[in-house]
């Protein structure tokens, strides 16, 4: 068996799938995703075509180490994002193929179930606590947040205030609340709005830094109880390992279509495992990506929660988690958990004919720009 084809398909609302056919006809699915930059990820495919059109796709780990160091420069965002996404399908391939789900070719799997979290936005209390009784509606029982508003270099304790009042208001509808710094309060504001936080017991804090701010992280990570999470903008082992020697964060997020696909995030999971750091995977993505995401989770011993983009807020344009599913109960959701996948591969059936359509008018979404009230620009 050989790799005969690599396709790309820029899909809505900002989803860059990857189909990898093999000369028997044997096809698997994976997603590679780069949120605005979805252009030079598809670029990146040629390389890879090159060398790895008439591989044995069964040998996943060579692909892997060919791709990442076959290049000589390595790492980054979109060259993980496209290798990201050609792992997740040879991984879907040699499960079709063996006819058993990804999670048992990763040695089994440890739980039955996998506990998820969705996203919800809102400024006022109440529009809070009206996101939060819809996401209750849905199924979870936590929700995530970027509560953080306006803060900056500085900030009045009026500001403080309304961060931890819209973490209540989340809390007061029976769900737990992770809160995400986005890395847009810097290191003054940071340190003070986490202790507040301490009196509203968020699920954790994300990003309260960003990543290149390590030296900050580490002081900050000295002065809180609550877990500190990060890593969607770390894309390698190598990249996550002096957070963990440092003993700066409690849950590691490594995003499947950024951070290496199957093999390197199960690697990156084993090695926090180490440190005892919990896994909760990145996933404000597509159907591929979460599918992905549930295989590591099944089968990761450190593994605590997972993102689910699941309507609401995610979807743009009419498209969202189901879109592209044939068979949409897959992901079906009950007492904030999603049942360990049956089906062999990735466990999913996808509209094959309705992503060709789509990709007919390939999307070219970017990232919002954010700016503060006094016109200054913000992280997201």
């Amino acid at each position: 068996m050989k790799i005969a084809r690599i396709e790309c398909f820029a899909v809505p609302p900002r989803w860059l799938f990857i189909r990898v056919e093999t000369d028997d006809g044997a096809v698997g699915w994976g997603e590679s995703s780069l949120e605005g930059h979805a252009e030079a990820v598809e670029g990146a495919f040629a390389s890879l075509r090159d060398r790895f059109i008439g591989a044995d796709p069964a040998n996943i780990e060579d692909i892997w180490q060919i791709a990442y160091r076959g290049g000589f420069y390595r790492g980054g965002p979109v060259l993980m994002s496209a290798m990201s996404g050609l792992d997740q399908a040879l991984w879907d391939i040699k499960g079709k193929v063996l006819g058993v789900p990804v999670w048992q070719l990763l040695g089994g799997k440890v739980r039955d179930k996998v506990q998820c979290y969705a996203w919800i936005g809102g400024d006022k209390p109440h529009e809070i606590a009206e996101a939060a009784a819809s996401r209750r509606e849905q199924g979870f029982k936590a929700v995530k947040m970027n509560a953080t508003a306006e803060l900056n270099w500085l900030a009045s304790p009026r500001d403080l205030d309304a961060v931890v009042d819209r973490v209540a208001a989340v809390k007061a509808q029976g769900l737990d609340a992770a809160v995400d710094f986005h890395g847009r309060v810097h290191k003054a504001m940071a340190k003070r709005l986490t202790h507040r936080l301490e009196e509203v017991e968020p699920l954790f804090i994300e990003e309260p830094l960003l990543s290149e701010n390590i030296e900050g992280l580490e002081q900050l990570s000295r002065l809180t109880t609550i877990p500190i999470a990060l890593g969607e903008r770390l894309y390698t082992r190598w990249d996550f390992k002096p957070f963990l020697e440092r003993g700066i964060v409690d849950v590691i997020q490594p995003d499947l279509s950024h951070a290496g696909g199957i093999t390197e995030v199960r690697k990156i999971a084993a090695m926090a495992e180490a440190y005892d750091v919990g896994l909760a995977p990145h996933c404000p993505l597509g159907p591929i990506a979460f599918a992905a995401c549930l295989q590591i989770a099944v089968s990761t011993p450190n593994f605590v929660i997972e993102e689910m983009s699941l309507g609401i807020h995610y979807n743009t344009d009419g498209h969202d988690l189901l879109t592209y599913l044939k068979d949409k109960s897959v992901f079906d959701l009950q007492d904030g958990y999603v049942k360990a996948p049956q089906n062999p591969g990735l466990g999913i059936d996808l509209d094959v004919e309705l992503i060709r359509d789509l990709a007919k008018a390939p999307h070219s979404w970017r990232n919002p720009v954010w700016r503060n009230g006094d016109g200054g620009f913000t992280e997201w």
